[in-house]
């Protein structure tokens, strides 16, 4: 038997993690222990009394020495009329939204682009959704980032310019974005997604924040589905209000989806996860009673915001809002704000290090009437 010692773990990670993956940092995660937690974009609003108690009884009854089954695609046929799927369609779930990205990156990832001769570009714009660059990254995909205006609409001549140039696999459109909350102009959309086509793209729209928009993007794929056949919708459930369950889903061509089906593992939605899903699917009405509190508060939260000295505040089409704090000379402005709204137990998101679009910014999720009269007085007394 030999006597050489293994190598340590730091030689380990040295000869065998990817370079690039070392040099990447993890999801952080805030301690929201004894915060209000307004940092993540989550649903404020718990189940009733009611509905808690039916729904550890059904979760108590589920089979959990068993494979995920049937109820599966029953949650699968329960979406697709929740979302009134487009007929051709079809519809694959995910472990969150960001295992569907990942999916997604998988599927399209090769070795070089077969025609361009390189690896395939993921394209999105910035700011947006992490995910998108992260996912592509770790399956060997060059990420391309093309900037917003500084108002946060789409540049669509550097867009159609970007698409003309790296022919992307991927085009991700967030509607509406994060972390911006805005929706970007249906003309400007329009623009867009005809330049995919024309690249041999898809075109992924992310609508996270669906049960808080003023439009969906499914209405204009209905209206012009000759237009769209390169189009898949993704959604999820967690801002619906299961953000702890991980549940998401995207809707396509069947065509397409068939094919993204293929590198889905089996089992990836647990049998608890479907059963959650399916039990606030056949109790939505108070989920979106739960939204439209949360659009009134949404509402209510603006226009306070607004009433603020030299916050500049922009207006939302999601569960989050965004603000501008003042400059301060020789201070990281948004930080301080933050660190102050943290230590008076509000915890907020500092993005003004994600872009230099998002300079001195924080990202505000909307909460119940209760936690915003919180978030404005520890905002208030920290600026």
């Amino acid at each position: 038997m030999s006597s050489l010692l293994p190598p340590s773990p730091q030689a380990l990670v040295a000869r065998r993690i990817r370079a690039d993956v070392q040099a990447m940092h993890a999801y952080a995660v805030q301690d929201p222990q004894g915060m209000v937690k307004l940092d993540a974009m989550e649903n404020p609003y718990r189940l009733s009394a009611e509905l808690q108690s039916a729904l550890g009884a059904r979760l108590g009854a589920v089979a959990l020495n068993r494979y995920p089954g049937v109820r599966v695609q029953q949650l699968r046929e329960a979406l697709a009329q929740y979302a009134h799927m487009p007929a051709g369609y079809d519809i694959v779930l995910g472990n969150g939204s960001d295992e569907l990205i990942s999916l997604l990156s998988l599927a399209c990832a090769v070795g070089t682009d077969r025609l361009a001769g390189k690896p395939p570009v993921v394209l999105a714009p910035v700011p947006g959704f992490v995910m998108y660059a992260m996912s592509a990254q770790l399956q060997g995909l060059d990420f391309v980032g093309v900037p917003l205006t500084p108002d946060f609409a789409l540049d669509v001549p550097a867009m159609l310019a970007a698409i003309a140039q790296t022919q992307p696999a991927i085009v991700y459109l967030a509607y509406p974005n994060n972390p911006t909350a805005n929706l970007w102009s249906e003309a400007d959309m329009a623009q867009v997604v005809a330049a995919a086509a024309q690249s041999g793209s898809l075109v992924v729209l992310d609508e996270a924040y669906q049960p808080f928009s003023s439009r969906s993007y499914l209405d204009t794929i209905r209206a012009q589905p000759q237009l769209h056949s390169h189009v898949l919708l993704m959604r999820t459930l967690s801002k619906f209000g299961l953000a702890g369950v991980r549940l998401g889903y995207l809707m396509g061509p069947q065509a397409l989806v068939a094919e993204l089906d293929k590198v889905r593992p089996p089992y990836n939605i647990s049998v608890l996860n479907c059963e959650c899903a399916l039990f606030a699917l056949e109790h939505a009405d108070a989920f979106a009673a739960q939204a439209q509190a949360i659009c009134e508060e949404r509402a209510r939260l603006l226009h306070a915001l607004r009433q603020l000295p030299d916050l500049q505040v922009w207006d939302s089409d999601a569960n989050m809002i965004l603000v501008r704090v003042p400059a301060r000379a020789g201070q990281d402005a948004a930080q301080a704000v933050f660190e102050s709204m943290r230590a008076r137990s509000v915890l907020v998101k500092n993005v003004s290090k994600m872009h230099p679009l998002l300079a001195d910014c924080l990202r505000l999720t909307v909460g119940t009437a209760l936690e915003n009269t919180q978030l404005l007085a520890a905002l208030k007394a920290s600026l």
